[in-house]
């Protein structure tokens, strides 16, 4: 297809593909039901019912995990946002309708469980959750401002499931709590099974049009910022996760970055020329200097931890 090829053109030429990919999702995706990840016998009134109010204390989960719970679903609650732009890109028409539909059902019972899953428990000031919850739903998401729409949005979601897979089931780890584990990685199960349905989409918007697909996937790469980057301190919530694993340089490069790249076969390809081939350059700088940050940055938190053990060794 020419460099002339609109949006809508690839979608007329890719609509088989979506309708195979979305039938193997149908046959793959598992009924389950919030309810049944909730301790619901933990559960008792606030102050407005006549009981009690949250207090700090009332937590049984760290730090860590309370601040990776809160980050995993403020980002799961900007669903209104990712539903309008993946429509815009994907359209609301046949197939495509059908899987825009399908997906914003999955991923609305993540927030759904998880906000239960927390109020029930007192995990964390739901009066704070809740503020937060509006301030990020109003700043919404940014756009992609360059070339295709359809061909960034697909590039991006597909690293983005990839992620925010990775991110569930490390904090289901850190909750160190098994109702949580379990509940955490059941909507991991879920994301992993959007991110193949658009790592796939994105294999066949490559092999039909490669030079503008590679150029989509490097902007992607190189400028990629987790959703939930509007939310209140997230910048510095996702410093504390990545000092504590949750997730990190090392993660996003070797687990979400690379894989993907080798499922396209990226560095493989000989149908590229021009400015996909000068793309592909670019992405395989920018992987050289990531992954010199990521090495970097596991020498500072291993320096760090190595600090704090001196500290609680000579305090002993």
């Amino acid at each position: 297809m020419t460099t002339a090829t609109t949006d809508l053109d690839l979608l007329r030429e890719l609509e088989p593909v979506a309708e195979r990919l979305l039938d193997e999702h149908l046959r793959k995706a598992k009924a389950w039901n919030p309810h049944d990840y909730v301790p619901w016998d933990d559960g008792r009134n606030f102050a407005a019912l006549g009981g009690i109010d949250w207090e700090p204390g009332q937590s049984t989960l760290s730090e860590v995990a309370q601040v990776a719970m809160i980050t995993n679903l403020l980002t799961e609650d900007n669903l209104p946002s990712y539903h309008r732009e993946i429509s815009e890109s994907f359209s609301l028409d046949g197939t495509w309708g059908t899987w825009v539909g399908r997906w914003t059902a999955e991923e609305n019972r993540h927030a759904i469980v998880m906000r239960d899953y927390l109020v029930v428990t007192r995990a964390v000031d739901p009066v704070a959750l809740e503020a937060a919850r509006m301030q990020h739903m109003t700043a919404g998401v940014a756009k992609p401002v360059q070339g295709s729409q359809f061909l960034r949005t697909v590039a991006y979601v597909t690293l983005q499931e990839l992620a925010t897979r990775i991110s569930h089931r490390n904090t289901g780890a850190a909750c160190d709590e098994p109702i949580a584990e379990r509940m955490l990685q059941r909507i991991a199960a879920d994301e992993n099974l959007h991110m193949i349905f658009y790592r796939n989409m994105s294999a066949a918007a490559l092999d039909l049009m490669p030079n503008a697909m590679l150029r989509a996937i490097t902007g992607v790469v190189t400028q990629f910022q987790m959703p939930g980057l509007t939310q209140p301190s997230f910048r510095r919530n996702a410093v504390l996760l990545a000092k504590h694993g949750i997730y990190d340089l090392r993660q996003h490069l070797d687990v979400v970055v690379r894989p993907v790249l080798r499922a396209w076969d990226v560095f493989e390809r000989t149908d590229l020329s021009g400015d996909g081939e000068r793309a592909r350059d670019e992405l395989h700088d920018y992987l050289e200097d990531l992954e010199g940050r990521a090495r970097r940055f596991e020498e500072q938190r291993e320096r760090a931890a190595a600090r704090r053990a001196d500290g609680a060794t000579a305090s002993s």
